[in-house]
């Protein structure tokens, strides 16, 4: 895929010029994977 493409298809997300709300998506989505992989990774030698 081109970024001409992902950012086509990211427009309607946001309504405000530059990245915006879909950025803020994306970094609250990143901190939520890295909580669980934290989470899982906490389980898995806990016991051991």
């Amino acid at each position: 895929m081109s970024t001409d493409t992902l950012v086509s298809l990211a427009a309607p997300i946001s309504n405000e010029a530059g990245p915006g709300l879909f950025l803020r998506i994306i970094v609250v989505a990143s901190f939520v994977g890295v909580g669980l992989l934290v989470w899982i990774m906490a389980r898995a030698f806990r016991g051991n």
